[in-house]
């Protein structure tokens, strides 16, 4: 007879780094005003690559402004859309993607129009997001998650998926997508997908000023007593 493992030690080592965060940071709760429609969150993420989030909000407020809908965004031409989406780190890439990505929506579902998967559970409804030209893991999760449709899906940019691997929780080197299937059967099932959301916004702040690509102030970070990575660091050199 095989005995039950019990409760996987990740959970509780996610619960433990929120409240460390959040003691670090502070709260970062959107308010309902801020949740966007998922379609607005599809081109935010497409155009959003290597640029801040702020910058991109405004690219994706102008693309509408200007255009008036997304289907008058997908019919503009390719030049004309660089030229709009200079803000962005790669612009010539980002509206390439941008024009493929709703040409393709609107092939598909005769408009810019995302309304059917609200009607679909969050794992296929992904899976048909990642069916999209220029659509991945982070893209699809950020639809479901930071939009009207408010699901338990966690956004992984480069950010949190570096912190987890650190921290041993997920297989180093691991990519977005293998990273997404280690630790979403992990995430405590007590957390709705706003706090799904403020975990990916608290992470992301942590990898950009403590647990930076390079020169990572271990000692400094709020997890390092959670971290694999911060132990051993402060296993060689103790008290520094």
């Amino acid at each position: 007879m095989q005995l039950p493992l019990g409760p996987d030690p990740r959970t509780d080592a996610l619960r433990r780094l929120q409240a460390l965060l959040v003691q670090r940071f502070g709260r970062i709760e959107r308010a309902a005003a801020e949740w966007r429609q998922p379609e607005w969150v599809l081109v935010q993420g497409v155009i959003g690559a290597r640029t801040k989030s702020p910058v991109s909000n405004a690219a994706t407020d102008r693309l509408l402004t200007r255009y008036g809908s997304w289907e008058g965004v997908a019919a503009a031409p390719l030049g004309e859309l660089q030229a709009e989406l200079t803000t962005q780190t790669y612009p010539n890439i980002a509206a390439e993607r941008l024009k493929a990505s709703l040409t393709a929506l609107i092939e598909r579902r005769g408009a810019v129009d995302l309304s059917h998967l609200a009607q679909m559970d969050t794992q296929p409804a992904m899976a048909w997001l990642e069916t999209l030209p220029g659509i991945g893991r982070k893209i699809a999760a950020g639809v479901m998650n930071a939009s009207t449709l408010d699901r338990r899906a966690l956004v992984l940019d480069s950010h949190h998926r570096r912190i987890l691997q650190r921290m041993g929780l997920v297989p180093a080197r691991a990519d977005t997508t293998r990273t997404y299937a280690a630790i979403m059967p992990v995430m405590p099932e007590e957390w709705s997908a706003a706090d799904f959301d403020e975990h990916h916004l608290l992470m992301k702040k942590l990898g950009q000023t403590w647990c930076r690509p390079t020169a990572p102030d271990c000692p400094g970070c709020a997890a390092q007593a959670l971290c694999a990575t911060g132990r051993r660091i402060e296993a060689i050199n103790p008290g520094s």
